[in-house]
């Protein structure tokens, strides 16, 4: 049995298990439906930073926890959808990417970092990561409404499937092809873990560990061969490939090279006959090709049938965000994100980890008066910027920025001054973040109805519980630390409580601007992100959430609860 909730033009349908979502909560487009299908459940109590973890849930001691918080890889075979989870993954990101380890406990949530008995009891696990568990995979009977937990069933396999399992800092990336499904992600010691399994059957079938690779993307399936974007190094700081999967149910885990890049292949698509892919930053770029950027291959047709090892030299960077971004710094800290191709066009998004340019850019430049820092702190906020461009590669190659800035400002070391500098473009329909600071990632894009669909993380929900645990280690100095935590500083006039969570965003076309689907979190404001989105067949699509306020698990009150939702989304 399923719920329908309508005020007004607004239209909210929910599993008959979920929790009703309050109608204030997601002003949604008229011809637009959205469905929870599942979310994840507490998994723990939790009596305080460091304690013991108490008996349960239902916890006697203690309050619920819910650890498992992104829909992080996404995939589906006829009727089941298949999913991997990242559990925890704000407080990985913050351990991992800003170097806060202090732990810390609000009412949406704790990170615990070395304090925690994950790590006290596993040496291995350094205190950044103190807060990771072992993700779980899941399925769901889009026919049944069932959902199943698989982990257990890689954990029965041996005692290395387990250990494994428990060694996988989440499972970032899902895709299927000849009857397998694959699921991988980064572990332990900046290596790259994949299971598998049966897509008949739904056995398992094993899992490897690749120990030169630290990561893992986005899977492809085009002209009956599946591709994949991996990084070396931990988060793919010192390079990266796309492989092609040339193995079938007897051998799960063979691929070869079709890539060798300077930089680790994030989200992939198909353009002209090839393959396009935006790319993550090395960890110390010295050149433009070590930037964020946008790639293409040679063509699919060209040689042997699709890419292979003769490709793998052929790929050609057609943009980097030195391209646009005018300080030098803040450049080597762009990440790019979502891509598709949409009539004729490739389009693709930027992205921002909360926090990162200021520090690293006081890292680089240490501010020497507070006013200083305050003024690095707010000239290095970047929002997402939206791009689309056509015959790349091509001496006719056009590129332009959707949304973005036509001035960026710009730190110049010989004489200590900002000042805004012309970025060579003018957007042809608003400024970054579809016009909001706080939209920091373009997590994906997907082409749906002859309609193109850009998921965001919106990070304004975690500003003050972020600002107030802040504590960069060194050679940020005291300045800087100091301006990261103001809490009078840059944010606050400008978060707007009406957008907290994740954006849905459509272009109905390629000569309209983008119009907002749902600025809400598609019903619960504690979902900051849109992890996935797959087309349903029905002209809709399957969501999967990012929402990681871990003690945010009461029932019964009037606000949402945290934890992953995989969504469906169909025209009314």
């Amino acid at each position: 049995m399923r719920r329908i909730f309508a005020v007004g033009a607004i239209a909210l349908v929910t599993a008959s298990t979920a929790a009703v979502v309050p109608a204030t909560a997601a002003p949604l487009r008229a011809d637009y439906t959205f469905t929870r299908l599942a979310k994840a459940q507490p998994d723990e109590c939790f009596d305080g930073v460091g304690k013991p973890y108490p008996a349960g849930p239902r916890c006697t001691t203690g309050k619920p926890k819910v650890n498992q918080a992104y829909v992080w890889g996404l995939t589906q075979v006829g009727k089941t959808l298949w999913f991997g989870t990242g559990a925890n993954v704000h407080c990985l990101v913050s351990g991992a990417t800003l170097d806060y380890v202090k732990p810390t406990a609000n009412d949406n949530w704790t990170c615990e970092y070395g304090e925690s008995q994950v790590r006290k009891n596993d040496e291995t696990i350094p205190d950044y990561m103190g807060d990771m568990r072992a993700p779980e995979v899941w399925t769901y009977d889009t026919v049944s409404g069932r959902s199943v937990n698989k982990s257990a069933e890689i954990r029965a396999k041996s005692p290395d499937d387990a250990l494994r399992l428990s060694h996988t800092v989440g499972l970032r990336a899902a895709g299927n092809l000849g009857n397998v499904i694959l699921l991988g992600g980064p572990a332990l010691e900046n290596t790259l873990n994949m299971f598998a399994f049966d897509a008949t059957t739904q056995k398992y079938l094993g899992s490897i560990n690749f120990p030169d690779y630290g990561n893992i993307r986005t899977f492809l399936v085009e002209d009956g061969a599946l591709y994949l974007g991996v990084g070396i190094g931990r988060n793919g700081s010192a390079g990266g490939a796309v492989w092609r999967w040339t193995g079938d149910s007897t051998r799960p885990f063979d691929f070869t090279t079709v890539a060798a890049l300077p930089v680790q292949a994030a989200d992939l698509t198909v353009y002209d006959g090839r393959i396009a892919a935006t790319s993550w930053p090395a960890e110390q770029p010295t050149s433009q090709q070590m930037l964020a950027g946008l790639w293409i291959s040679p063509k699919l047709a060209d040689g042997l049938p699709g890419l292979n090892d003769e490709d793998k030299a052929g790929w050609k960077q057609v943009w980097n965000a030195r391209l646009y971004e005018q300080d030098r710094v803040v450049s080597a800290t762009y990440g790019g994100g979502g891509i598709a191709a949409f009539n004729g066009y490739v389009y693709w998004g930027t992205m921002h980890v909360p926090m990162k340019s200021s520090m690293v850019h006081a890292t680089v430049y240490p501010p020497a008066t507070d006013e200083a820092a305050k003024q690095q702190n707010v000239k290095t906020q970047r929002a997402i910027s939206i791009w689309r461009g056509k015959d790349l590669g091509l001496p006719t190659q056009k590129i332009e920025l959707l949304y973005g800035e036509k001035t960026l400002p710009a730190w110049d070391p010989a004489t200590s001054t900002w000042s805004d500098k012309p970025t060579g473009y003018t957007p042809l329909y608003g400024k970054s973040g579809f016009g909001y600071l706080f939209n920091n990632y373009t997590w994906r894009m997907t082409v749906v109805d002859n309609k193109l669909f850009v998921g965001t993380m919106d990070w304004s929900y975690l500003v003050k519980d972020l600002i107030a645990g802040a504590a960069p280690q060194p050679p940020v100095n005291a300045r800087a630390k100091r301006a990261l935590r103001d809490p009078d500083n840059w944010h606050l006039p400008l978060i707007d409580p009406t957008k907290f969570g994740g954006d849905l965003y459509m272009f109905p076309d390629t000569e309209s601007p983008a119009q907002a689907v749902n600025v809400r979190g598609l019903g619960n404001y504690l979902n900051y992100g849109i992890r996935n989105m797959i087309p349903n067949g029905k002209g809709g699509l399957y969501l999967g959430m990012a929402n990681p306020m871990n003690l945010r698990t009461e029932k019964f009150d009037v606000k949402p609860e945290g934890g992953w939702e995989l969504l469906e989304m169909n025209k009314r």
